[in-house]
C-alpha cells in the first residue's frame, strides 16, 4: 500500500478555507498565496490523496463528501497546531507581550483606548504581565484588509455588512447622528426628514469609511435612491466636524463622534425624524472561532462587558 506523506499546516489551511469560502480565489487571499499558487496546491493535494475533494465551476468550488470530511479531520489538525503554537508563545513570554489591533477611526479616538485600560487593570489584578498593544489607525475598510493580510490579530469596524471569509462577533450599537453648525437653518429644528438629508450635500467621509457606508446603505433602503452628491470628502471625522462648525454642511456622523462637540454647543445634534440609524461595532479576525488567540478573546470579552 502506498503510503501518503502528511500535508503541511498551510495547506491544510487553504484547503479549510476553500471549503469554507466555496472559492479557491478567496482562500488564497487569506492564507496569503496568489491563486494560481493555490490551485496548484490543492490539485496536487488530491493527486497525493488519490481524492476529488474540490467540484470547480465557473461560480467557484463545491466540496465533495470526501472533501467535507477532510476539511473537517483538517480543523481537528490545525486546532492542534494552533494550541501548541500558543503553548510555546506563552512559554516564551509572546503571548502576553504583544497584540496588534486595526480599528476604525471611531473605534479607535472613542472606545479602545478604555477597553485596553480595562484589560491592563484586569492583567495586573491576575498578576499577569499586561499585553503590549500596538494599534493601527484606518476606516473600516482598510482594516479588513489588514486582518485578512495577517498584519493585525484582530479588527474593530462599524458596518451595516460584515466582511466575508473573516470570522466576526458584535460588540456594540453605534447611532449615526445628524449634525449642523450652531448658525445653520436646521439647528432649531426638532426633527429633520431622512429624506430631506438625504436630499442635501453632506461633508462626508472617504469611501471605505463604515459611517459614510452605514448612512449610504440605510438611505437607499429607506428612500430607494443614493443620497446627493457631497459637497466635500474628507480623510478624517476631525476634519469632518471642523468643517461642518465652519459651516460647509452639514454631516451624519458617529454620535460617539460628535458627542464632545455637541456637548460644547459647537455642533448642533438634529434628531432624524422615525427611527435612529445605527450600525454595530464588529470585532473580526482570521479563521474560525477557535484561531482567536488567548488574549485576543480576553479583549473581546472587555470590550463586550464595557460596550463602549
Amino acid at each position: 500500500m502506498t503510503t501518503i506523506e502528511d500535508p503541511d499546516v498551510g495547506l491544510l489551511r487553504l484547503l479549510v478555507a476553500a471549503v469554507r469560502q466555496g472559492s479557491i480565489s478567496a482562500a488564497a487571499r487569506e492564507c496569503g498565496v496568489t491563486q494560481q499558487t493555490a490551485s496548484a496546491r490543492l490539485r496536487g493535494l488530491e493527486q497525493r490523496l488519490g481524492l476529488e475533494l474540490l467540484l470547480r465551476s465557473p461560480r467557484g468550488v463545491t466540496a465533495t463528501a470526501a472533501g467535507e470530511a477532510a476539511a473537517s479531520w483538517a480543523e481537528d489538525v490545525l486546532a492542534a497546531s494552533d494550541r501548541f503554537r500558543a503553548g510555546v508563545d506563552t512559554l516564551r513570554g509572546r503571548r502576553s507581550r504583544s497584540l496588534t489591533v486595526a480599528a476604525s477611526q471611531t473605534v479607535a479616538a472613542h472606545l479602545l483606548p478604555g477597553w485596553l485600560v480595562a484589560l491592563r487593570e484586569q492583567q495586573m489584578r491576575d498578576g499577569r504581565a499586561p499585553t503590549q498593544v500596538r494599534m493601527l489607525n484606518a476606516n473600516s475598510l482598510e482594516v479588513e484588509e489588514l486582518v485578512r493580510g495577517g498584519a493585525a490579530d484582530l479588527g474593530f469596524i462599524e458596518s451595516t455588512s460584515v466582511p466575508d471569509g473573516l470570522s466576526t462577533t458584535a460588540v456594540c450599537p453605534d447611532a449615526l447622528a445628524v449634525v449642523v453648525a450652531p448658525g445653520h437653518a436646521w439647528a432649531s429644528r426638532s426633527s429633520v426628514p431622512i429624506l430631506e438629508v438625504a436630499r442635501t450635500p453632506l461633508v462626508v467621509r472617504e469611501e471605505g469609511s463604515g459611517t459614510r457606508r452605514t448612512w449610504e446603505d440605510a438611505v437607499l433602503s429607506i428612500i430607494g435612491s443614493a443620497p446627493a452628491e457631497p459637497v466635500a470628502v474628507l480623510s478624517t471625522s476631525a476634519a469632518v466636524r471642523s468643517a461642518v462648525a465652519d459651516g460647509l454642511g452639514p454631516a451624519v456622523l458617529s454620535g460617539l463622534a460628535v458627542a464632545d462637540d455637541v456637548r460644547l454647543g459647537r455642533l448642533i445634534e438634529v434628531p432624524l425624524d422615525g427611527e435612529p440609524v445605527q450600525r454595530m461595532i464588529t470585532a473580526l479576525w482570521r479563521g474560525g472561532r477557535r484561531d482567536l488567540s488567548a488574549v485576543s478573546r480576553e479583549l473581546l470579552e472587555v470590550a463586550v462587558r464595557l460596550r463602549g
